[in-house]
């Protein structure tokens, strides 16, 4: 289980390759919820998420026989990109795959952007890691997993960190929670740097497994995939549900409606472009779910990748 000091030793080996996101504010955000809201905009990190971070932390520490024969990852989108950028920067050779229902603007982005070999697959958890472990035999590739990696998980971690370096006298943090990777950094920087603030984590209701697991003690399932916000679908490793029943203090579960109305709040109060995965976070805030009256709260913004060419086309066809 990575520590508080793994995440301080991640920031300091990976802070040349990243970028220090804002910390931005709002006026009407703080008089709608009666708190004090700090919101740490990872969608303006490389890539356009937190990802980054924790790719980074993962690839630099490789053997050179292991960066030799290149790495692989799956993703939807957004570790893709980040494994795929983080490959580049080192002058290491990345495959990808991605399941072929991830939006355009990702698949994009990783192959054309940054360089990456994008092999589309099923959109299932089983296609994703039978397809990866076909390739890691047939090539040697190292696998950077997207959330049940220690390095991948301090990296992760430094977002919070930043955030709790730069704002004092924090009461609560909230993250959203996919596979877990996020969340369980968070919670380890910010009770390492003070145990007394809570952390929360953020999932969509239609896919509740780690609210399910911590209720259950043992590590459920989704049935379905069913939600908009396509990077929070895989589920807890047992890396991360172990970290997350250590240190997270609550998992909430919102709507897709409470989703696409964090969202719409970013985009129309704040003027920020962040993705369904990356408003969960707010969304919990905003939910009154917990009681944040009077409190300081960071929020972890974690990304901002979105598909807008159907926006676009349609306003074209105006012109």
């Amino acid at each position: 289980m990575p520590t508080y000091q793994d995440i301080i030793d991640a920031y300091e080996r990976i802070k040349s390759f990243i970028n220090k996101t804002p910390v931005m504010t709002s006026r009407t955000l703080n008089e709608k919820t009666g708190a004090k809201i700090f919101l740490k905009c990872e969608n303006f990190q490389k890539v356009g998420a937190f990802k980054m971070r924790g790719a980074i932390n993962a690839i630099s520490q490789l053997s050179e026989e292991q960066k030799n024969k290149g790495v692989i990852t799956h993703s939807s989108g957004n570790h893709a990109q980040a494994v795929a950028l983080s490959a580049k920067l080192l002058d290491i050779h990345a495959t990808i795959v991605m399941p072929e229902t991830s939006p355009q603007v990702k698949i994009r982005a990783t192959r054309d952007t940054y360089g990456a070999n994008v092999v589309l697959c099923e959109n299932s958890v089983k296609a994703r890691h039978n397809t990866t472990e076909n390739l890691i035999n047939k090539y040697g590739y190292t696998l950077i997993h997207p959330y049940d990696n220690e390095n991948v998980i301090a990296g992760a971690g430094t977002a919070a960190y930043e955030l709790l370096q730069e704002i004092d006298d924090l009461n609560m943090v909230f993250a959203p929670v996919g596979g877990g990777g996020l969340l369980s950094g968070t919670s380890i920087a910010t009770k390492g740097f003070n145990s007394d603030i809570q952390v929360f984590g953020v999932e969509p209701k239609n896919v509740d497994d780690a609210y399910r697991s911590l209720q259950n003690g043992k590590i459920q399932t989704n049935k379905t995939i069913n939600s908009i916000a396509d990077g929070l679908l895989t589920n807890l490793s047992q890396r991360t549900f172990s970290i997350i029943r250590k240190h997270v203090d609550q998992i909430i579960t919102i709507s897709e409606k409470e989703i696409l109305n964090a969202m719409r709040f970013l985009w129309e109060r704040i003027k920020l472009v962040v993705e369904p995965s990356g408003a969960c976070s707010l969304g919990g805030v905003l939910s009154e779910k917990i009681n944040i009256k009077n409190k300081r709260i960071g929020v972890i913004i974690s990304g901002g990748n979105i598909d807008l060419s159907d926006f676009f086309k349609n306003y074209e066809k105006l012109i």
